[in-house]
């Protein structure tokens, strides 16, 4: 078997040790034999967010399933940092753009909200996961973040525990910087960065959000920025202080 580095990630959803026999779905079939057109032999990597990252070897290069052997561990599992995003759903093709950049920013959570100005309050769960996994198998992450079903800003707020500090981005920009805020916290500390909808939060949530004393409001500078731009800077932001960027 070809010892080298394989150039193909695979994310599976099934345990990994030595000598496990894997068989893949149909897509994922479809995938390495008929695009890829990998052939009995070859030598891809896969992950399962749980047993880190392994090498494993087509075994049955069957078109619609196919069947891999893991060989060895490549990368032992490493938790993500314990950094949650919530943020309200907008347009598909810019919801799916944040649950993709979640994922490579090392994102452990996504879970959406319904705001009062929140655009769009319907979403398939089934792609945006899809869209989370594509990514991870892009970027070498070795987890795909868990996604919630959307819950509605009261619900979310009344059951927020005070251990885990919410990084209120708020668009008055009348907060501290972010950077200088989250600077404050320890790193590793619990966090969810919450990002509202394009209109903005409604006078009385921003309200209930300041008087909450889990919530620490941060700026994201002088620009009004989207909601998905706003999402990817805070999380970048984040993950620089709070997170593994500094490792």
């Amino acid at each position: 078997m070809n010892e080298t580095e394989p150039k193909i990630r695979l994310y599976i959803d099934a345990p990994l040790r030595e000598g496990a026999e894997i068989g893949l779905d149909r897509g994922q079939s479809n995938y390495l034999v008929n695009v890829m057109r990998l052939e009995a032999g070859a030598v891809i990597a896969v992950f399962n967010g749980r047993d880190g990252e392994w090498r494993a070897e087509l075994t049955d290069a069957h078109r619609k399933a196919a069947t891999l052997t893991a060989r060895d561990q490549m990368r032992r599992q490493e938790p993500l940092p314990d950094l949650h995003l919530v943020f309200a759903p907008i347009k598909k093709a810019r919801t799916d753009f944040i649950v993709e950049k979640a994922c490579e920013l090392g994102c452990a959570r996504v879970r959406p909200v319904i705001t009062r100005y929140t655009q769009s309050e319907r979403l398939n769960l089934d792609r945006l996961r899809a869209h989370m996994i594509e990514a991870a198998e892009q970027c070498g992450g070795m987890s795909v973040p868990e996604l919630d079903t959307a819950q509605p800003f009261g619900t979310l707020l009344a059951g927020w525990s005070g251990e885990r500090t919410l990084i209120f981005c708020d668009e008055a920009r009348t907060a501290a910087p972010m950077s200088d805020a989250v600077a404050t916290l320890p790193r590793g500390t619990p966090a969810a960065i919450l990002i509202g909808p394009e209109g903005g939060f409604s006078p009385e949530e921003a309200e209930r959000l300041h008087g909450h004393p889990a919530t620490l409001p941060v700026s994201l500078g002088p620009r009004i920025l989207r909601a998905d731009t706003a999402a990817v800077a805070a999380l970048a932001l984040a993950q620089s202080v709070l997170g593994d960027w500094g490792t």
